[in-house]
C-alpha cells in the first residue's frame, strides 16, 4: 500500500472517531473551506457555516447517542477519495433504530473539500415524475 492510502485511511477513522464523539468542533477541522457537503435528504450545503449548522441538528440531542458504525471502506488514493459504508445508529420517533448509509470523501491534502451522503431508506422520500 502507498503512502497516501494509509494516509487516507488514518483520515477517515479519525474522522469517523469524532463523528462518534459528537465533537462538532472537530468534525468542521477536517473541512476546508469551500467544502460543500451534500446530505442525504439532498440538500446542499456549501458553506462552513452551514455544514456546522447541519451537524449541530444532528448532534443536537434530538436523536439520542448517534453512533456510526463503519461496515466497509474503499479507498483510491490516485483520486483522493474515500467510500466509507456504515450503519448509523440512533434515536427517531422514540424508538432506536439502525439506517445503512455510505459517505464518499473527497480529500485535498488532509482535508475534505466534498461530502456526499447516501442513505438507504424503507420508504421513498419522493417519487420522481
Amino acid at each position: 500500500m502507498s503512502t497516501r492510502y494509509e494516509e487516507l485511511a488514518v483520515l477517515e477513522s479519525r474522522f469517523l472517531e469524532v463523528f462518534n464523539n459528537a465533537d462538532v468542533d472537530g468534525i468542521m477541522k477536517f473541512f476546508t473551506d469551500d467544502a460543500v457537503y451534500g446530505e442525504v435528504h439532498g440538500k446542499v450545503r456549501s458553506d462552513c457555516a452551514a455544514i456546522r449548522k447541519s451537524f449541530e441538528g444532528l448532534f443536537s440531542g434530538q436523536f439520542g447517542v448517534v453512533r456510526f458504525e463503519p461496515v466497509d471502506t474503499v479507498i483510491d488514493e490516485a483520486q483522493g477519495k474515500v467510500m466509507s459504508s456504515w450503519k448509523l445508529h440512533l434515536t427517531m420517533d422514540d424508538e432506536r433504530v439502525a439506517l445503512e448509509g455510505l459517505d464518499l470523501l473527497y480529500f485535498r491534502g488532509d482535508k475534505i473539500y466534498k461530502k456526499l451522503t447516501y442513505g438507504k431508506a424503507k420508504a421513498p422520500l419522493y417519487v420522481a415524475t
